[in-house]
């Protein structure tokens, strides 16, 4: 049981459980440093005893914390913690950080019963888009399913749990033991069944089999254990879904069926083709087929001038199952001479087909009956041009964005590399334009939280946060941005933040002319509140300056009071503080009186000289 209090990581704290799996336990949880709401899976302790778990974990979380798409649950940070259990035993327990979505899992909608024809359809394309992108990004999901797929209040589809399935089927070695993993084993595609290598094609099935839940209320395929199920799908041919919601158009069975093909090659190949098909059946058209041809068609039709019959999925699966050993063949042996016949016949066959092919003319030899797509990756779109053009391909080209790829080098291919297909094929070049530039929002005057939101919803990170003095903008309000706000730079791009530390430098005033000083602290600069002072002990001069302040030189909180003090005395109350009422007053009277302008003079002197 975890606590309520527990931190991960030391910035990540644990909160009420909203959700359990069969490989993990989701928490509600606040990342501390961040101020925001997050989602934490904590993995079973067993799945860290291995090391290659452990490893393939933090390879796919990398991989999966870069993609970054509306449909796709973000990852924000994955690690281990070391947990000490009751017994004493220290344990180590993976954990992954994702962005947190208000909303409900897909799965529990469908237990309410089949959904609207366009509904499903809706959810499946938005699933296909969110695949789209992690494909080109080269990520296969692996384990797609309802219980991936969340709804959010609004009607968003997001994806979650990129690349964890792989980490686990990497480490598992049998369909047993995967799927008591991940769970249930309905959305296995039949090359996962067959333990074969997977790659997006493998995507494509299982959100087929999504889609065939989200119209009929059930999956293709049940049974009791996982591995009869998986067998089901390996060689049992899936029912339309129209004989059971009379609602499924035709046009919606035969897109259903093609992703459920057990050849991938039959599939659709990617996801675009996928709901470009979906597109069609809505609109009430039977899509065209567009998967790939089997390279063996392909020779047969070059060496006996017509294709064989089309084989079906149940004869398909036929084939394979005549492959078990432990199946019992009960049938009796056709007699011994029609066995030596047979082995004549194709001799001879086999020994004229030699015969013609070394007959014929050196130009005329029979040309390889498929290409396979090179390795293009880095290269640039002339060169992946020519390289496709000269294997009698038809490279078209797309502009894609990327952080690491370089403007004009190519990200990747589709059909992917190391596919076979038929000559003149159209193959899509997709080719980096550099980092796709977003604008730095604009967060002057919000709220710290408020801006670090908005710079983490423009696909931007937040760096460092200093403070400087403003006197009008609150404390802990956005003052400025580094880069600036509005400058378009790469996704990713760290923003440093500047907030109003709510304070106000006060300069040394005195000596400066009242007036000026006043209109200084008054003004845009400062804001302060400025009281005057008059102090009356001191002579009066011109351009009034001041002689002290309530406040002196330093910080002080905005919209502070300051008093300004200046001398307001006469030169006459000068003189008497200085001398008394007696000599300085006879003298201006002896003057003014006319009795002669020496004893004025006098007394003057002899009162400055007194003082």
């Amino acid at each position: 049981m975890v606590d309520e209090e527990r931190i991960l990581a030391g910035r990540y704290r644990v909160g009420s459980v909203i959700g359990r799996g069969g490989m993990a336990v989701v928490y509600k949880g606040r990342d501390t440093k961040l101020g925001r709401n997050v989602a934490i899976k904590i993995l079973k302790s067993e799945l860290a005893s291995d090391p290659a778990f452990r490893t393939r974990f933090r390879q796919e979380a990398q991989a999966a914390s870069r993609m970054s798409h509306s449909s796709i649950v973000r990852v924000y940070d994955a690690g281990e913690e070391s947990v000490r259990r009751e017994n004493g035993e220290v344990e180590r327990e993976p954990f992954i950080v994702m962005e947190y979505v208000q909303g409900y899992q897909l799965k529990d909608l469908i237990a309410k019963g089949p959904l609207d024809v366009d509904e499903a359809i809706r959810i499946t394309q938005d699933i296909l888009t969110a695949l789209e992108y992690s494909h080109r990004a080269g990520v296969v999901h692996r384990d797609i399913k309802p219980g991936n797929v969340m709804i959010t209040a609004d009607g968003t589809v997001k994806v979650m749990d990129f690349g964890i399935a792989r980490a686990v089927s990497d480490t598992s070695s049998t369909v047993a033991q995967t799927t008591q993993i991940l769970g249930t084993a309905s959305y296995f595609s039949p090359e996962q069944a067959k333990g074969e290598t997977v790659d997006a094609r493998t995507d494509i099935y299982s959100a087929t089999v999504v889609l065939f839940e989200m119209l009929t209320g059930r999956p293709p395929f049940v049974g009791d254990t996982a591995v009869s199920v998986a067998y089901q799908h390996v060689s049992e041919t899936p029912t339309k879904p129209s004989t059971i919601n009379s609602a499924v158009t035709a046009a919606l069975d035969k897109v259903v069926l093609t992703g459920l093909a057990k050849d991938r090659f039959q599939r659709y190949q990617t996801a675009s083709d996928f709901s470009e098909a979906l597109d069609m059946a809505a609109g009430g058209h039977i899509p065209v087929d567009t998967v790939a041809v089997s390279h063996d068609d392909d020779v047969a039709t070059e060496l006996f001038g017509a294709a064989p019959p089309p084989v079906n999925d149940t004869e398909q699966a036929l084939r394979q199952l005549t492959n078990d050993e432990t199946v019992t063949r009960t049938q009796r042996r056709p007699p011994v001479v029609w066995i030596w016949a047979g082995v004549t016949v194709v001799a001879v066959i086999m020994l004229a087909v030699l015969w013609w092919v070394m007959t014929l003319p050196q130009a005329a030899q029979i040309p390889s009956a498929s290409r396979t797509i090179p390795t293009l990756a880095g290269a640039t779109w002339e060169s992946a041009e020519k390289t496709l053009t000269d294997l009698d391909l038809l490279p078209t080209k797309y502009e894609q964005s990327s952080t690491e790829v370089p403007a004009g080098e190519v990200i990747s291919v589709d059909p992917e590399a190391g596919t076979r297909v038929e000559p003149d094929t159209q193959v899509k070049v997709y080719v980096s334009t550099g980092a796709e530039l977003n604008p730095i929002p604009d967060v002057a005057n919000m709220s710290l939280d408020d801006a670090r939101a908005e710079i983490e919803d423009a696909g931007l990170e937040v760096g460092s946060i200093t403070s400087e003095n403003s006197a009008s903008v609150p404390a802990d309000t956005v003052l400025s941005t580094s880069p600036e706000i509005g400058e378009e730079v790469a996704e990713g791009t760290t923003i440093d933040i500047v907030i109003s530390d709510g304070m106000v430098t006060v300069p040394d005033m005195t000596g400066k002319a009242l007036d000026t000083a006043r209109q200084e602290l008054e003004g845009e600069k400062y804001a302060l509140t400025v009281i005057d002072v008059a102090d009356s002990s001191c002579v009066a001069e011109d351009g009034s300056p001041v002689t002290e302040q309530s406040i002196g030189p330093g910080e002080v909180p905005q919209h502070s009071t300051i008093e300004l003090t200046y001398c307001s005395g006469s030169a006459e109350e000068g003189g008497d503080s200085g001398n008394g009422n007696g000599g300085g007053n006879n003298g201006k009277g002896n003057g003014n009186s006319g009795n002669g302008q020496s004893a004025p003079n006098t007394q003057g002197v002899l009162g400055r000289e007194n003082r």
